[in-house]
């Protein structure tokens, strides 16, 4: 097909192919026009590769269908994505069921120990000291940190041994 007829082809069926995406519920985003302009471009394309098409405007009309399809089957994908994304069919639920169990039990293993385990606990667990590091900001012995570590960790077992 030569330009000049593609051109006057296009020009006679824009119309009929604008109310027909128009009929398409389409994705806010997407406009008629564009959807008419991208299937005038593949049949374009189809033209140029020489595809035998017995009728150009079936076509056309063809083309029109599959994008709007196309359109509306990419937006359905995107917000199934979203969904999933924001629903992990109970995965989610689970983990923050978890995470909120845990930070209940330890705040009750904690609250059992001495306020100076809780202290170096938390300087080594939650801030990731060194033992050094927690003598220096503490001004305590470094062995002494070390001890009352090992003791806060055996009672902590112990607590949650009880608890299983």
């Amino acid at each position: 097909m030569t330009e000049d007829r593609f051109d006057i082809l296009s020009k006679r069926i824009r119309g009929k192919l604008l109310a027909l995406a128009k009929s398409f519920a389409l994705p806010s985003g997407v406009e008629p026009d564009d959807v008419v302009q991208e299937a005038m471009i593949a049949l374009w394309e189809l033209t140029e590769q020489g595809y035998p098409m017995k009728d150009a405007e079936a076509m056309a009309v063809r083309l029109t269908k599959n994008i709007c399809v196309n359109h509306y089957r990419e937006a359905r994908l995107k917000e199934q994505a979203l969904t999933h994304e924001n629903y992990l069919g109970g995965t989610e639920a689970t983990i923050l069921t978890d995470s909120e169990d845990l930070k209940r039990i330890q705040k009750s293993i904690y609250s059992s120990l001495t306020t100076t385990m809780r202290e170096y606990l938390h300087l080594r667990n939650d801030e990731g000291l060194s033992l050094d590091e927690i003598a220096a900001r503490t001004g305590k012995p470094k062995t002494s940190i070390k001890s009352t570590l090992s003791k806060a960790r055996k009672q902590m077992l112990e607590l949650i041994k009880g608890q299983l």
